[in-house]
């Protein structure tokens, strides 16, 4: 894949350098009476998704993918997190975390939980084959494995995997081989039947291939592909003595130390990073249970390991590979299947979008209402509508095949002035962003890549359309990613809007990412990190001083994850002054809730299930007799320190009352859910509610249906009314 830019384009003229440094702090308290530890409150948070797969209530292939997310989980926290503490300790970084705890400290933390963690998956997946078998799917070893199906999959062993696999061996003529990161490995001691010393060999076991074979056509009977490897590694080893094998993974580093303000070219910097992350250091070493000790120790040697950087697995050394059952064509053993729904302002496509816009606003919310039929359409529309003189698009995540790719693609061709801001900077879908960036120039698109410095995160959508009456604007504002695969599992809202005080912040917050504006005023949205951190600390006071005026007085915010000091000590204060505080937190939350003297008034609850919380949302009572009349906004930030002061992100208001009272209804379902929740305690602790049987998601599915058959049934009404 060519990396490099075209000649013909300027190597500076698609960025550009950050602004002036906003005049704050980060808040340098480190308490444990305050705040709870990072690290550990996402692995909390890990523990829950695979609490997820022990619950006997989800369907039985549903808990194999909650298990591989686990997995899957775990993996990226060993490259994000254990690799940039063990980065901070080889560089002799001091900072501590803001419960007080050295690197070193958090390493050994990290450690003693993951132990636990990993026999409780281990022991998961044990219970989940022995329900397998129940419903008629077995998972064998080779040991279990009739004469005959040996012989069959020798056969389709022969035929399709030994021809992929390639066996090193380590002398002094091969040196020690390249091991890529996350792939499982067979390390295989061997012997010359003429010597006496032992040589090593490493096969890779290829992704390339299913990690799982089916032993016969007829039956639902699988064997790993590892297994089989295993037991005919003699194929591989003609006349050699095979004295002992032991599969092993190992993990390497994926946190960057790329300083992007020295960075060149920014295209050119994240394209050398993504070639040296392959050769990062390890940063752990998984291996199976009985391990061979004299290929552990050479292992450990070559790969420049400390002992507790290796972990033992009683379980898989890959729990991803579990996705294969997950994904099996059982009906019965998953959740009802479930289509999005198209709301019925969108339903009439002969009727042109921006018509419906105009009409009103619009709140969506995914996957529970189509992404497709309405962001999707959006851009698909504009792109080829000859009233759109200009589309405005930021990119993050957006997947492969991307259809807003093509749109953006046709509508340049088209002559319309196409602008799109590709993050580079996206942890793990670097290459994929490249590869569109380059794409889109190709086609002509002019492609910005942000702002030296700073990830855009924000999701938003400009679109600039000649009309009657003058030029207007249509934006979309969401709280997810333009990737249309995830929006069918992410949870997620989108506003749609014309309004005129919205679309010119809007206008202005594209000139702040292409262009070097230096404007630190937004009427109505709030942008990051230019006012949203100063706003969120005003309104948070706010609302201390209207409870101790006796005025009504609440806070409620949903998000990903919580760790900003500033933002925590401003709402323990209005606990203190007695506002009442709800957090719907997915992930890790770093405030001490409930805790006596300093946040008796906050509730902190985690949800978790059928489909990936996501959605931002941000709600203050600001003095209102009705709870519906508070200040609601949605966007792209979550209340970390990263999102607030070292990302480039957008949060907007929601006036229209309607709207209002779908995001105020999602909230009470949210807070009142009595199946999905889980309660934190002070100390960081979660505890589900098993009141329920239907959970948040089924509820918010069936209400979906309801609204929209609610809203035929008037339509159908006012229709016949008319007659």
């Amino acid at each position: 894949m060519k990396t490099t830019r075209k000649r013909n384009s300027p190597p500076s003229a698609t960025r550009k350098r950050a602004p002036r440094k906003l005049k704050y702090l980060q808040h340098t308290r480190s308490s444990s009476s305050e705040f709870t530890n990072r690290e550990i409150g996402w692995l909390r948070f890990n523990l829950r998704v695979l609490q997820e797969a022990q619950d006997q209530r989800q369907p039985l292939l549903e808990r194999f993918r909650f298990l591989s997310i686990s997995g899957s989980n775990l993996d990226e926290f060993f490259m994000k997190r254990v690799g940039g503490l063990k980065r901070q300790l080889a560089y002799n970084v001091s900072t501590k975390s803001s419960d007080g705890q050295t690197s070193e400290q958090q390493l050994m933390a990290i450690r003693k939980f993951v132990g636990p963690m990993m026999l409780s998956q281990s022991q998961c997946y044990d219970e989940l084959k022995k329900k397998l078998v129940e419903s008629g799917i077995r998972i064998s070893k080779w040991s279990d494995l009739t004469p005959k199906e040996k012989d069959s999959v020798k056969k389709y062993y022969l035929k399709n995997v030994f021809p992929v696999l390639t066996p090193l061996s380590v002398d002094p003529g091969h040196p020690f081989p390249f091991i890529s990161n996350l792939s499982t490995s067979l390390g295989v001691t061997l012997r010359h039947p003429d010597r006496e010393e032992k040589l090593f060999a490493r096969i890779k076991v290829p992704k390339v291939l299913p990690a799982w074979i089916q032993v016969d056509k007829s039956v639902e009977k699988y064997i790993s592909l590892l297994d089989v490897i295993t037991e005919n590694l003699q194929d591989l080893f003609p006349h050699m003595q095979v004295l002992n094998v032991m599969p092993f993974r190992i993990t390497r580093n994926a946190d960057s130390d790329r300083d992007e303000e020295d960075a060149e070219d920014l295209l050119q910097s994240i394209t050398e990073e993504l070639r040296q992350r392959r050769f990062a250091e390890v940063v752990r070493l998984q291996h199976g249970p009985n391990p061979d000790l004299w290929i552990l120790q050479f292992l450990i040697d070559e790969l420049e390991l400390k002992p507790e950087d290796v972990y033992e697995h009683s379980g898989e050394l890959d729990y991803g590979d579990l996705l294969f059952f997950a994904d099996l064509p059982r009906k019965d053993l998953k959740f009802e299947s479930f289509s999005s729904i198209t709301p019925h302002a969108f339903a009439d496509e002969s009727q042109s979008i921006f018509n419906i816009i105009r009409a009103s606003d619009h709140l969506l919310h995914h996957p529970y209402e189509s992404f497709s039929s309405t962001v999707e359409r959006f851009v698909r529309e504009a792109a080829h509508d000859p009233k759109v003189l200009a589309i405005k698009m930021t990119l993050y995540r957006t997947g492969d095949n991307s259809p807003f790719v093509k749109s953006l693609i046709e509508a340049a061709e088209m002559g319309k002035q196409v602008v799109c801001l590709v993050e580079l900077k996206a942890r793990f879908d670097e290459e994929r962003n490249i590869y569109w960036a380059q794409e889109l120039e190709s086609a002509g698109v002019h492609v910005v890549y942000g702002v030296v410095g700073l990830k855009t995160h924000a999701k938003t959508t400009l679109i600039v359309r000649q009309e009657e009456e003058g030029l207007n604007c249509y934006c979309h504002i969401g709280t997810g990613n333009y990737n249309v695969s995830t929006s069918r599992f992410y949870t997620d809202f989108g506003l749609l809007t014309a309004r005129d005080e919205i679309t010119n912040d809007v206008v202005e917050f594209f000139h702040y990412l292409t262009g070097r504006s230096l404007k630190t005023e937004y009427k109505n949205l709030l942008v990051a990190p230019v006012n949203m951190f100063h706003q969120m600390i005003k309104m948070i006071e706010r609302e201390g001083e209207n409870a101790k005026a006796g005025k009504p007085a609440q806070i409620i915010a949903k998000f990903n994850n919580m760790e900003e000091n500033d933002i925590s000590l401003a709402l323990y204060s209005a606990s203190q002054s007695g506002v009442d505080i709800d957090l719907i937190v997915r992930g890790f939350c770093c405030m001490r809730p409930k805790t006596n003297g300093l946040s008796e008034k906050i509730r902190v609850i985690s949800i978790l299930g059928r489909f990936l919380e996501h959605s931002r949302v941000y709600y203050f009572r600001n003095a209102a007799a009705d709870p519906v009349d508070g200040l609601f906004f949605i966007g792209s930030a979550d209340w970390m320190y990263r999102n607030l002061h070292a990302r480039v992100e957008a949060l907007v208001p929601i006036y229209d009352r309607n709207l209002k009272e779908k995001l105020w209804e999602s909230l009470q379902l949210s807070l009142k859910d009595g199946r999905q929740a889980w309660d934190m305690d002070s100390k960081g602790n979660y505890t589900q509610r098993k009141s329920e049987s239907i959970g948040l998601h089924q509820k918010l599915i069936d209400l979906t249906k309801n609204r929209l058959k609610s809203e035929q049934e008037q339509k159908e009404k006012q229709k016949k009314e008319s007659l």
